[in-house]
């Protein structure tokens, strides 16, 4: 009897939940795009010697500069010598013998003419003296063949480049095009080769086009950024990553960045002067989206999904969600939910500080 003569318990309401707040605002935002890169050298050059032989010098130290045309090794030339002798000295035979053979070809057809000798004895005179002149031309080919070769003793530096480590010692038979004896990499100038989102592929090309754009790169390990310029966008998106291939060319003058390295590359579009940006922590990752929680004026928030793109200096730019002027919680979003009463704490900003975001542009 008592219990039916009690009243119901009354849901007692949730306090408001306090929560730091700033506002939407537009900026002038720089499109930064960051990517790791690979340092490659400009030019790889894997030097073989053309001819097979003793290595007799080597006309470097391994690692060191060198420079286009600088002798690097000395093949043993006496064998390529000798088959040059012989060869200048066939040539002077046949040519004794190519010029007896149309001394004799030039009398037949005189004493043909006067009808001394037959047309049969003629055209095999005539016959001789051409295939004389084709052994001349033959043995002609054959000096310059052995020429070549003898050249060939010598390898010279095909770029200027740095060497790598000697691969054959003197005293060693190389093979004619299958030994490495060195590889030189050019290190100054030098590429960076890095990937980007395909979706600023048609935004790269517009800047591009104007002039080439400037790209930075920082060792992981260093403390000065390198300077250089975009020279090679690729002619396809992998369709594995989403991302398409761009390359800068580095002056490198001081060989800073080293061929294999891993860089932090990073390239600057145009500025955007109307960007819509809010506070980096304002944005909070879901299970399958991003979203904010946005102030109404009737003292709640709602839950809105955003499409947020690079972040400078702590703001993010928002593309899609949030306009100018609206307040998003920065702080407290953990006791939030959609249609909660907030109180906003005393001495929280009521902007989003967009300033260094102009600073960044500029």
């Amino acid at each position: 009897m008592a219990g039916c003569r009690s009243t119901p318990p009354v849901a007692k309401a949730l306090p408001p939940v306090p929560v730091t707040v700033a506002r939407a605002s537009t900026a002038s935002v720089p499109t930064r795009l960051q990517a790791i890169g690979s340092v490659q050298p400009v030019n790889t050059v894997s030097v073989k010697s053309l001819v097979g032989g003793e290595l007799q010098t080597v006309g470097f130290q391994q690692g060191e500069e060198v420079h286009k045309g600088q002798v690097l090794f000395r093949i043993d030339p006496h064998p390529y010598a000798a088959a040059l002798a012989q060869a200048q000295a066939n040539l002077a035979r046949d040519l004794a013998n190519d010029a007896q053979a149309r001394a004799e070809a030039r009398r037949y057809a005189d004493l043909a003419r006067q009808g001394i000798v037959s047309v049969e004895q003629n055209e095999q005179l005539q016959a001789a003296a051409a295939a004389d002149d084709s052994v001349v031309s033959a043995d002609r080919a054959a000096v310059e063949s052995a020429k070549l070769n003898l050249s060939y003793c010598t390898i010279t530096s095909p770029i200027n480049g740095r060497t790598g480590s000697l691969l054959v010692q003197p005293g060693n038979v190389v093979q004619p095009n299958t030994t490495v004896l060195v590889t030189i990499n050019q290190i100054s100038p030098i590429y960076v080769s890095f990937s980007v989102p395909e979706q600023y592929l048609l935004q790269v090309k517009k800047d591009n086009a104007r002039g080439a754009l400037q790209v930075s790169a920082q060792a992981q390990a260093a403390a000065d950024t390198e300077s250089g310029r975009l020279s090679f966008i690729n002619n396809a998106i992998d369709d594995t990553t989403g991302t398409i291939q761009l390359m800068a060319t580095f002056p490198n003058t001081n060989e800073r960045l080293w061929p294999g390295e891993y860089v932090n590359a990073e390239v600057t579009l145009s500025v955007d002067s109307n960007a819509v940006v809010v506070p980096s922590t304002a944005v909070l990752t879901g299970q399958s989206d991003m979203y904010v929680y946005v102030l109404t004026p009737k003292g709640t928030v709602e839950n809105r999904v955003v499409t947020p793109s690079i972040t400078v200096n702590g703001m993010t730019v928002i593309t899609k969600g949030v306009s100018p002027g609206e307040t998003v919680v920065t702080d407290g979003q953990l006791a939030l939910f959609p249609g909660a009463k907030v109180a906003v704490r005393q001495g929280a900003p009521a902007a989003g500080g967009s300033g260094g975001l102009v600073q960044a542009a500029q």
